[in-house]
């Protein structure tokens, strides 16, 4: 067997580009593993439907109605526009916080500068129930590593919901554009490797931001590659990493088309979750005095919050 992770012995800038784009489309797809849906027609954010690009906070949670509550004065702690009444403390074990804040403060201006410019352009001129459908559609195509985790965690019934979910979706839904399957009440509780490394056991380790990632923990991060590799998308259809005895539906030497899909794909998926959030978290940064701690706030919440479900 032979792994062939270039276009072949020529060193032409079409194989170049077929190595680079393929480490292009990992380091923006910080959602692959653990990526929600709008699932609704109505847009909802979730924790990983889009690159986290924390301007406006708008990558981690629901944001409650108390944003423009003031700060207890009495309280040591910066005020978390995320948290939520009666929330349990979690330890944010965060020693890279230097470098995590310069990568936040990065991705944030980033998202400022570019991505939310970008999305206000896209917004006008796709139409809301388009953006929802694309949202629904990126959501639909994931359900293996979603499937495989909940068998891998013992919750049988909740793989039997994806796999309802996925043929109800990719049929009655028009491929996923529709999801149709929330209608008769299939819903489940999302589940991604991160979650199933939890689930026995394995502490998260430390606090870790990327550039134009979403945050996540060192656990949360080798997760997220498993969540790729469980995903048959990226090593039979579109493969990351080529395998001879594996067919593809692309031929392996067209490379450069597999990893320019990809790119395509991906960015279309970010810019239209961004697009959907357009509204969300306005006056945020206004409201909280530390919004790096916020964030990772958040983060840790929902992430304790999903392994517990």
């Amino acid at each position: 067997m032979t792994i062939q992770t270039g276009c072949g012995p020529a060193r032409s800038f079409g194989s170049v580009c077929g190595l680079v784009l393929p480490f292009l489309f990992v380091l923006l797809s910080g959602c692959a593993g653990q990526g929600g849906s709008t699932r609704s027609e109505i847009p909802r954010l979730e924790q990983s439907s889009s690159a986290v690009l924390n301007a406006d906070a708008s990558s981690t949670s629901s944001v409650p109605p108390l944003l423009g509550a003031a700060r207890d004065q009495s309280s040591d702690e910066p005020f978390d526009p995320f948290a939520e009444p009666g929330e349990e403390t979690i330890e944010e074990y965060d020693p890279w916080e230097p470098a995590n804040a310069k990568v936040f403060e990065f991705n944030r201006q980033f998202d400022r500068w570019l991505l939310k410019p970008v999305a206000k352009g896209y917004d006008s001129v796709v139409p809301d129930i388009v953006q929802v459908g694309i949202s629904n559609f990126f959501y639909n195509i994931r359900v293996t590593p979603r499937f495989m985790n909940n068998i891998f965690q013992g919750k049988f019934k909740g793989a039997g919901i994806e796999a309802g979910r996925f043929v109800i979706n990719t049929t009655a839904g028009i491929g996923g554009f529709f999801d149709v399957a929330q209608r008769f009440s299939l819903t489940t509780p999302e589940e991604d490797t991160g979650q199933t490394l939890g689930f026995y056991g394995v502490p998260p380790g430390p606090y870790i931001v990327l550039p134009l990632m979403q945050p996540y923990t060192v656990r949360d991060l080798v997760g997220y590659i498993g969540d790729i590799a469980l995903n048959p998308i990226y090593w039979l259809m579109l493969p990351i990493i080529e395998i001879d005895a594996i067919p593809s539906v692309i031929p392996h030497k067209n490379r450069l088309t597999t990893s320019l899909i990809l790119i395509i794909a991906r960015g279309t998926e970010i810019v239209n979750d961004r697009s959907l959030n357009l509204e969300k978290f306005q006056g945020v940064e206004e409201s909280t005095l530390d919004l790096y701690a916020a964030v990772r706030n958040a983060y840790f919440q929902n992430r304790a919050k999903a392994i517990r479900e």
